[in-house]
């Protein structure tokens, strides 16, 4: 029990970096006390107390503003920050070294008493604030669902859910997409956290003009090499753009910045 809670509290420490000591964690977090009765709750639920179960858990959502389903598995490492408004269902999983930000739902869209109405979250997920996360599928492993996000079905392990619904981004997307970001200059989630028309549109402008950039420049170094190859006649323009180069000034004015 014990080795548990100091388990949690030096999750948190590592995790928050407004974590200053234990004392301040154990005092302080409610998402800690939240996990700390849900514990008491899910015991006494297995064993079919389920009155004083659900009980436990209401005591609970008083005092921390956290509301978990004593039915709910909750793994280890699981850090809840901040927490206020979070709703855990009965038949929600969550797995181990979970991060969950505050006015996150685990919630269901079935009616059938007895089935597996809400997701699972696997290992080291990481749901932003805001986010619902609705019906009885799968979170896999290292995934992310971005900040408001609405998602209603499976998402792969390693990616990212992000808008409203989510659409899912591969890791391998991801990481393609930021690289050519950081090349023009430009953070292609540094607009707004939520999938609004405005980012869907510079995301598609980073992956146009980046593959736009790259082709044109491979056609002026191949005419480069044709102009090598006869001599005395001049083929490539002086402002050529043989290498790829992107004006970040020009991308700052479209988002009207």
């Amino acid at each position: 029990m014990f080795s548990r809670l100091r388990s949690d509290i030096q999750c948190i420490l590592d995790r928050d970096p407004a974590a200053r000591s234990k004392w301040e964690v154990l005092t302080c977090y409610p998402g800690l006390h939240a996990l700390l009765f849900h514990r008491v709750a899910h015991a006494v639920w297995k064993r079919g107390f389920r009155w004083l179960g659900r009980f436990i858990s209401q005591f609970s959502r008083w005092l921390t503003g956290i509301e978990i389903h004593p039915g709910a598995t909750i793994g280890d490492g699981v850090f809840i920050d901040h927490g206020m408004g979070i709703v855990i269902g009965e038949t929600a999983e969550i797995g181990d070294g979970c991060t969950i930000y505050q006015g996150v739902t685990l919630g269901g869209t079935s009616l059938t008493k007895g089935a597996k109405r809400h997701p699972t979250l696997g290992k080291n997920v990481v749901v932003g604030a805001g986010a619902k996360v609705l019906g009885g599928f799968t979170v896999g492993d290292n995934a992310a669902v971005g900040s408001n996000a609405v998602v209603t079905k499976p998402v792969p392990a390693g990616a990212t859910a992000i808008g409203i619904p989510a659409r899912i981004i591969q890791a391998e997307d991801h990481a393609r997409r930021e690289e050519a970001a950081a090349k023009m200059g430009f953070s292609a989630y540094g607009v707004t956290a939520n999938d609004d028309p405005l980012s869907q549109a510079m995301r598609g402008l980073i992956d146009n003009a980046s593959s736009q950039e790259h082709q044109i420049a491979l056609l002026w170094q191949a005419i480069e090499k044709l102009q090598t190859m006869r001599r005395g006649e001049e083929c490539v323009p002086k402002d050529a753009a043989v290498k790829e180069s992107f004006d970040s000034d020009k991308l700052t004015q479209l988002v009207g910045k």
